[in-house]
């Protein structure tokens, strides 16, 4: 730990703690990998005192890549099914973010970990020059910092989508994109929002350890 990780934390916690502004959205930011399984025997239905059985045998069927964006403040999340996660996958996501979810923001704040590709230069690697400039500036990134991704409420998000519909064997890519789009439209239905608590005064005090002593 040191003096750059206290910055970068303090700058997300500092980011959380104003009320939810629609002209300058703080979003968050993150993605992850799901391997799809596919059964060669069907698997045994639950039933009285047992659950569902699944057999030992399985097939690979390759894996594809989720992105999610939460906006906690005001109970939203988006979730999107990828085949890859590149620097090009990462500009497109964020050109839907700037065009599609916020098109009348002054400014999209967003935070994400810090990801090789999580970068501006993204946007300058897909897009002609003229639209790359036109999406960062209207972006404000603030990455967590290295060691520190449990700054990013995403986790908290992805975490949920583990524990409700991907912790079974999920064989292709169509049934993945329909058990997230579920989960999206259920989530969004309930404006379901994170309670983050962790404050800059609770950092301050708790990881002390972290910050220079008075000389």
């Amino acid at each position: 730990m040191s003096a750059e990780f206290v910055a970068a934390m303090e700058d997300v916690l500092d980011l959380y703690a104003p009320p939810y502004d629609p002209k300058r959205p703080k979003v968050n930011f993150d993605e992850k990998s799901k391997q799809l399984i596919k059964e060669k025997r069907t698997p045994l239905p639950a039933k009285a005192g047992q659950c569902e059985r699944y057999d030992y045998e399985y097939k690979r069927n390759g894996t594809r890549n989720l992105f999610v964006f939460c906006e906690p403040q005001a109970g939203w999340r988006h979730l999107e099914v990828t085949r890859r996660r590149t620097y090009s996958d990462f500009a497109q996501q964020m050109k839907w973010l700037v065009d599609e979810r916020y098109p009348e923001a002054e400014v999209i704040r967003v935070v994400l970990d810090n990801l090789n590709t999580h970068k501006i230069a993204s946007l300058y690697e897909a897009f002609e020059p003229v639209e790359a400039p036109r999406i960062a500036k209207k972006l404000e990134f603030h990455p967590t910092p290295k060691h520190g991704s449990w700054l990013n409420m995403a986790e908290i998000e992805l975490s949920i989508l583990e524990r409700r519909c991907l912790e079974r064997r999920i064989p292709d890519e169509a049934t993945l994109k329909a058990e997230v789009a579920a989960y999206e439209e259920r989530r969004n239905g309930e404006k379901a929002t994170i309670d983050w608590r962790f404050t800059l005064d609770d950092a301050r005090t708790k990881l002390k350890r972290l910050y220079p002593s008075p000389s």
